[in-house]
């Protein structure tokens, strides 16, 4: 059996070898079991309120039609997370979130506001403005990043760019139109059930085409600005402290001021819903979906060109890197291991893929000086789980690299491969010539 080639020598890490016992409250399971407790209990009582506001009918109503966008955009998220995909506890928790601790403390922070800026001024009519334009974007989007905050604190392995930061603010945001859309349609429908209105003329029916069919992305487009902000301090070396904290401050800010303007827009005339909708947020939109999708290809770029220094190191094959930084080659890669050994082997070429991913990032950020100081034991960790699952992966990927785009090797600039290590020229993969 092969042996895996030899790690470079690396300067000694401060502190390394030094084992601290855990706190209490430290621990995996503790912080693990508090987090799924909160989430439960905040379940219950957003389940209990919003029943108690729409009634059972309503509720249910509201329920089946609430869910209708939720597979389109979670699977939009799932799709702009593939070249390095997170855990799924990652985005169960934030669509979690979402839907159960963030629903209830914008519930019962909006209400508590409207009720006491009403008491406050005596104008009903006013408070219900000032709370929808003001109140409103500043709680919900609030509580929704925190459940960023809470991923990029304890989940940072996983959250390492921007993409990461518009999957895991896009899934918690769904979550939290979910639950919100199960109290509007809801309270529609029990508001047509006391009119009589029925069909197209119906609350229900304009409730479900505002929200459903014309803004179903509406919160997701707010609260991803937060999580662009995150991403950016995420890429940031850790020295940048004040680069760190404005960013995500930052990106909130302008969430909080887009949900503001939407919010506001039927304040403005007659038609001013469908101005700020058609004049502002689908350019929005437009702009922020071309951007995750020019970052998604970014990242396949950065596969392709960090890889190759692991070729001439003997950690991948020479056809690795390009067949990796292409999706068209991994899925081949996968069906490829799918048809030869099965279901298990297509999944362990799926975690072969994600490492490699990781591992290029994690090479890039180290190049940049912001990998810090756990880039080796990050990288011994993740070229580990490389070479457990070569015998089966590699032939996968190199048969996706032949099929795909045959290309044949030329010689790239040299390039250090980590830390002291001495900078060699290496076999690199060029696609845009054959």
């Amino acid at each position: 059996m092969a042996t895996s080639p030899p790690f470079p020598t690396y300067p000694p890490i401060p502190g390394a070898g030094e084992f601290r016992h855990p706190r209490w409250w430290q621990r995996r399971w503790v912080r693990y079991g508090a987090l799924t407790s909160l989430l439960a209990l905040s379940g219950l009582v957003i389940l209990a309120l919003v029943r108690r506001q729409t009634g059972t009918e309503g509720f249910l109503v509201g329920l089946g039609l609430a869910v209708l966008p939720v597979p389109w955009l979670t699977a939009a998220f799932r799709w702009l997370d593939r070249v390095e995909p997170g855990p799924w506890r990652n985005l169960v928790f934030a669509f979690a979130w979402g839907a159960c601790a963030a629903a209830l403390i914008a519930i019962v922070a909006n209400s508590f506001a409207t009720r006491w800026i009403a008491t406050s001024t005596a104008d009903p009519a006013s408070a219900d403005t000032l709370g929808a334009t003001v109140i409103a974007p500043i709680v919900e989007e609030s509580a929704k990043a925190a459940a960023v905050l809470l991923v990029f604190l304890f989940r940072r392995r996983d959250f390492t760019g921007i993409v990461d930061g518009v999957v895991i603010a896009g899934i918690t945001a769904t979550g939290f139109a979910f639950t919100e859309n199960i109290l509007y349609l809801g309270t529609a429908f029990g508001t047509d059930q006391l009119t009589g209105d029925r069909g197209i003329a119906s609350v229900t029916a304009a409730t479900f085409f505002v929200r459903i069919v014309m803004s179903p992305f509406a919160h997701p487009l707010f609260t991803v600005l937060t999580g662009i902000g995150f991403g950016i301090a995420a890429l940031s070396a850790e020295r940048q402290h004040v680069r760190r904290v404005l960013l995500p401050v930052g990106g909130l800010l302008l969430a909080m001021s887009m949900h503001a303007l939407w919010n506001g827009s039927s304040t403005f005339g007659q038609y001013g819903f469908f101005a700020v909708y058609a004049g502002f947020m689908v350019p929005a939109f437009a702009v922020l979906t071309w951007l995750a999708i020019w970052t998604r290809q970014r990242e396949l770029r950065t596969v392709r060109e960090e890889l190759p220094a692991y070729v001439l190191a003997g950690w991948l094959g020479p056809a690795e890197p390009f067949a990796l930084g292409s999706m068209r080659a991994r899925r081949t890669a996968r069906d490829y291991a799918r048809h030869h050994h099965g279901r298990q082997a297509a999944r362990e070429v799926a975690r072969y893929e994600a490492y490699a991913t990781s591992l290029a990032f994690l090479r890039h950020r180290g190049r940049a000086g912001k990998a810090g100081a756990g880039f080796v034991v990050r990288e011994r960790e993740l070229l580990d789980e490389l070479w457990r699952r070569r015998e089966l992966a590699r032939p996968a990927v190199e048969y996706a690299a032949r099929t795909v785009a045959p290309v044949r090797p030329v010689y790239a600039p040299a390039v250090p491969y980590g830390y002291g290590y001495p900078a060699m020229p290496y076999p690199a993969y060029n696609p845009y010539r054959t």
